[in-house]
């Protein structure tokens, strides 16, 4: 009995391992396709229908502000060649349940070189026929 409640737990712990791996690689894909202005791979990992919010944090107070997603595409697709820009993930915490998975990324933005702000992206995604989707992303901004 032990050996087999053994080979249960070392089954799902795998199984729980390479779907988060699959979050991560989705998240990392996206990424790329951001800092490479690449609106084609943008589109293979995010939803038709993504939701882009923010929470930016200052001094007089919190504001949401959402990003309708052609602009998001529009925007990413203009960005001068010679801004630079990279978003670095600083850690990645996922949850799985199902078809719905969620990353919990803390992250530094850095414009030319210098630090922007930094903050906290939430990511969730739907597995949509074994491939996971970015639904819905929210972050965090802070000087």
């Amino acid at each position: 009995m032990r050996n087999y409640i053994s080979v249960l737990f070392a089954f799902s712990t795998t199984a729980i391992n390479a779907q988060n791996d699959e979050i991560k690689h989705t998240i990392e894909t996206f990424f790329e396709g951001f800092h490479h202005r690449d609106t084609v791979l943008l589109h293979q990992v995010c939803a038709d229908k993504m939701i882009l919010q923010s929470i930016e944090e200052n001094s007089n107070g919190n504001s949401l502000t959402e990003e309708p997603l052609h602009f998001f595409y529009r925007s990413v697709a203009s960005m001068p060649k010679d801004l630079k820009f990279n978003e670095q993930i600083l850690s990645y915490t996922t949850q799985v349940d199902g078809a719905m998975g969620h990353a919990w990324t803390p992250y530094e933005f850095y414009v030319n070189g210098k630090l922007s702000h930094r903050g906290v992206n939430a990511f969730t995604l739907f597995k949509e026929k074994d491939q996971w989707k970015i639904i819905y992303i929210i972050d965090t901004r802070r000087k």
